[in-house]
């Protein structure tokens, strides 16, 4: 089976988010061939959109951001975790899909939890290595897997970015709505005291 092709990934982030559910993500690296299907991931718009980390504008971090599409953004948060990103949409738009969470699919333990981007990087061994590296390549692919019907997407607002005020609460965060490897979600909201 051939790799999605990169223009796959030349269209805007949620049209590419939509459809990158239920795509089969493969790692073929010091850990051996890995492979998860994708069950969760959040869409980033461009330097427009405040969550996105390209509304900084161009710097030696988002530069893979703004193009060419098809290529892996990684980052770390919090100093430790790796976040693996698609970078979508036209040259120059600095937009992307994080990748949430995965199903195992090859090579992964029932009991590995793929259930979130930092948990998923782990499991699969994807690093800053990967960084701005082809996903039509030998060792970071993504192939078509089982389509998503609609009606078993769920949509909701994006993780950990209540910085980026309104946009926060857009719904740009889907996942498929039967999967057990959805990450969790715990709100922060303040308790309300009786």
């Amino acid at each position: 089976m051939s790799p999605l092709p990169l223009t796959f990934y030349a269209r805007p982030a949620l049209e590419v988010a939509r459809d990158l559910l239920g795509t089969l993500l493969v790692v073929d690296g010091v850990k051996g061939r890995r492979v998860g299907r994708i069950v969760e991931v959040e869409a980033y718009l461009g330097e427009h959109d405040l969550a996105c980390h390209s509304s900084k504008g161009l710097t030696p971090r988002t530069e893979v951001m703004f193009g060419p599409a098809g290529r892996a953004y990684m980052y770390l948060i919090y100093g430790m975790h790796h976040c693996f990103n698609v970078v979508t949409d036209s040259e120059g738009v600095g937009a992307a899909v994080l990748v949430r969470a995965v199903e195992p699919v090859e090579d992964l333990s029932p009991g590995e939890r793929t259930d979130g981007p930092g948990r998923l990087c782990r499991v699969l061994g994807l690093n800053l290595n990967h960084n701005k590296q082809r996903l039509d390549s030998d060792g970071l692919h993504l192939l078509p897997g089982t389509p998503v019907p609609d009606a078993g997407v769920e949509r909701g607002p994006r993780i950990g970015v209540e910085y980026a005020g309104a946009w926060a609460a857009e719904p740009f965060r889907l996942w498929i709505r039967d999967s057990g490897h959805v990450s969790r979600f715990v709100s922060r909201a303040p308790r309300r005291r009786p």
